[in-house]
């Protein structure tokens, strides 16, 4: 056990004392003694502490010295050990490096016999390589060179090679042999190779194709297949197809893109087998390129035939009416508009051209990139963004498809503003319009979508937006401003009710025109985001982006809806409000809820409230209800119970009350509500009888219950405050 040694030495015998010789007075002296007696002190505790730990030191000593007679015996046994192992030791050394050297002379054997085991294999090979070339066996001789190309090149360049392998008819060293060999097979090859593409010997194109990248000949192979696909997909019009038929072009296109993908689809596979993995897209690329001439070449012939530069002109310079002028349109002065400058259904077939090429052109750039997916994110893909066909498209949607389809959506809508009629087919009177516009707009977005550019997507998006804004509902909320304005122009002819029933009805129509718009623009959403054309045409990195895009056109339902409701509420504050002042004051006339059980019971008889509201109800909105749509009677309805509640409360508050007065209150209140709910089919009626149907609850308590209890403890959801709970039922005596 080890004992920790500490300086003990006291703190005081650092102070520096003065010699005891040089002392000379008794005060010295005594002082002196002092400090020696202390020290002396601190040194026998020193020395106590000392002896009380030096027992543990002693046990540990006596413990080591009964370990000696081990230890002792472990070093016996271990320089036995020693001796013996070191004798082995040595013995082993010795032999072990005996075996070594036999091991190195062994290996060294081996590597001659292998090297001259390849050498024998490569003059039998080659010496078979050049029998097989002069028996014209190109398959053998295709197998004997690629087993000698198979050797490593130290062995092919190696000295003992160069002096083994020639021979009197070869005297050249063996890799220049083999390299010479290879060309002569490369050259056969691509002879034989040419001469069966032109013959159309698919047989021999099959057998010479597989026999390139076996002696290392891929790059030359896929360039002399390239030659060959590309050769086979040159498109010449058919001589029976008219260029003047809408879909010569198209059709033009589409054999070029589908004799590309059917050679992918079919070839892709062999090529990949004998020449590897990503190979084909050499040949691809290949592909492209001669894509590239063709599609320049038709679109070039394209743009001619059907004067494209000439209908750009055209509608630059006969852009349709602005939305003012065509709202201030008259229906007669229609039919000086007959003889149009630009035909619409001329350019809708420019149009559904133009979409159909650049369609089929991303419908095949989809397969490609679909069939030439790299498994590894790094690896490049085929550069179809860059080449010239696509460069091609893109200037044909931003030149000439955009501004026509921009023109013609505009064009269509201007007609169908002049060609407007009334539809008596719908249960609320409408115009042609909304179902022309669109029909028409259904068409331009499956026909944008079948286009699978998402440019022109989002481009086209904005320009419908602002069309569909400007030109259709800034119109029709022009029309309306107009009606009464056209009416107090007509005024002297026609006029009292006659002029206000007509003036109110055509309005009615535009209002349900813009309610009709909404629903068939929020349905024409809805299908596009449905319709397979968006997962056919586009990648799928691209499917969400172009469903936001049409997605995003539902501002417009709003738009519609918010113009729709500006109207509504025009109508409502220029002919019913001035009406509804003093509806209550008609139907509560002369009537008292203060009544005894013969004055209740002709009340009963007479049901005065109900009978009256009901016939002033009638001849208010009965003419609104059968003119208007659905939803917006639902407005319209809302706005006049609205305005009726709240001075039907007030009114109420001048009455009192008895009991029986209360009840008939409550059964006069009900039966309206029941009226009104049978009226309409959406049910919004009840709601806003609440306050009303409240203070009847109030009106009935019984004359015991107290009202602040009631209020605080009845759970009932309150729309009046305490306070006029409280007002309420101090109406009842």
């Amino acid at each position: 056990m080890a004992v920790e040694l500490t300086d003990t030495t006291p703190p005081s015998s650092a102070i520096p004392r003065p010699d005891p010789r040089n002392l000379t007075s008794l005060p010295q002296i005594l002082s002196s003694l002092s400090d020696f007696e202390s020290q002396e002190a601190e040194l026998s505790t020193s020395l106590t502490d000392l002896l009380a730990a030096s027992e543990p030191i002693t046990q540990s000593l006596s413990r080591l010295q009964s370990l000696a007679p081990q230890f002792d015996d472990l070093l016996k046994n271990a320089s036995i050990l020693s001796h013996n192992v070191s004798s082995t030791a040595k013995t082993a050394e010795r032999i072990g490096g005996r075996v070594q050297s036999l091991d190195e002379e062994m290996r060294r054997i081996r590597e001659a016999g292998d090297r001259v085991g390849q050498v024998i294999d490569l003059k039998s090979s080659l010496t078979a390589l050049q029998s097989s070339i002069e028996a014209s066996d190109w398959e053998s001789a295709t197998r004997h060179c690629a087993r000698a190309m198979s050797l490593p090149s130290e062995v092919i360049s190696g000295s003992f090679a160069e002096f083994a392998v020639p021979t009197s008819e070869s005297h050249l060293p063996p890799a220049q042999t083999l390299q010479e060999a290879r060309e002569h097979l490369l050259h056969v090859f691509r002879v034989n190779f040419e001469q069966a593409s032109r013959s159309r010997d698919s047989t021999a194109t099959s057998r010479f194709f597989k026999l390139f990248p076996a002696i290392g000949w891929e790059k030359e192979g896929l360039q002399a297949y390239a030659t060959f696909v590309v050769d086979s997909v040159r498109v010449k019009a058919p001589t029976s197809a008219k260029t003047s038929s809408p879909l010569y072009f198209i059709a033009a296109l589409t054999s070029l893109f589908e004799s590309i993908a059917m050679i992918v689809d079919q070839h892709q596979p062999v090529v990949e087998k004998y020449y590897g993995a990503g190979k084909m897209k050499a040949v691809a690329e290949r592909l492209l390129d001669e894509c590239d001439r063709v599609v320049k070449d038709v679109m070039s012939r394209w743009q001619e035939e059907r004067s494209i530069t000439r209908k750009i002109s055209d509608i630059t310079n006969n852009p349709p009416m602005s939305s003012i002028a065509a709202a201030a349109r008259r229906p007669q002065a229609a039919s000086n508009q007959d003889d149009e400058l630009i035909d619409p259904r001329e350019i809708d077939q420019v149009i559904i051209e133009m979409s159909g090429m650049v369609g089929r052109w991303n419908l095949f750039k989809k397969f490609l990139l679909d069939s030439f997916e790299a498994p590894d994110p790094t690896s490049a893909s085929l550069p179809l963004d860059s080449t010239a066909s696509q460069m091609v498209f893109d200037e044909v949607l931003v030149k000439y498809y955009i501004p026509l389809e921009v023109w013609y959506v505009r064009a269509i809508i201007d007609k169908a503003h002049r060609l407007s009629q009334p539809d008596m087919t719908q249960s609320a009177t409408t115009t042609t319009t909304p179902d022309d516009v669109f029909y028409i707009l259904k068409v331009v977005l499956l026909r944008l979508s079948s286009t699978g550019s998402l440019n022109a997507v989002e481009r086209m998006a904005e320009q419908l937006r602002d069309i569909l804004e400007k030109d259709y509902a800034v119109v029709l909320k022009k029309k309306m401003d107009e009606v009464y304005r056209s009416a107090g122009t007509s005024g002297q002819l026609v006029r009292g009710e006659k002029a206000d029933r007509e003036n109110r009805l055509a309005f009615a129509v535009i209002l349900n025109d813009l309610d009709v718009s909404s629903s068939h623009l929020e349905r024409l959403i809805r299908d596009l985001l449905g319709n397979g054309a968006i997962n056919q045409y586009f990648l799928l990195s691209q499917q969400q982006l172009v469903k936001d895009v049409f997605a995003s056109l539902s501002s417009l339902v709003t738009k519609f809806r918010s113009t729709s409701r500006v109207g509504i509420e025009q109508l409502f504050n220029q002919l019913i409000r001035p009406k509804l002042r003093t509806f209550i004051t008609e139907v509560y006339r002369d009537v008292s809820y203060v009544l005894d059980d013969d004055s209740y019971s002709n009340a009963e008889c007479q049901d005065l409230v109900r009978k009256r509201f009901i016939k002033s109800w009638d001849t208010l909105m009965d003419d609104y209800k059968d003119s208007f749509t659905e939803a917006n009677f639902r407005i319209l309805f809302g706005l006049v119970l609205d305005t009726l509640l709240r001075p039907w409360e007030r009114f109420m508050m001048g009455f009192k009350f008895t009991e029986l007065g209360a009840i008939r209150f409550d059964r006069d209140l009900r039966s309206v509500n029941t009226y009104l709910s049978s009226q309409t089919a959406f049910g919004d009626g009840r709601e806003k009888f609440v306050r009303l149907q409240q203070m009847s609850t109030l009106l009935n308590l019984d004359s015991e219950e107290d009202v602040d209890e009631f209020y605080n403890g009845s759970g009932i959801t309150w729309k009046v405050s305490l306070q006029e709970a409280r007002a309420i039922a101090a109406l009842k005596i």
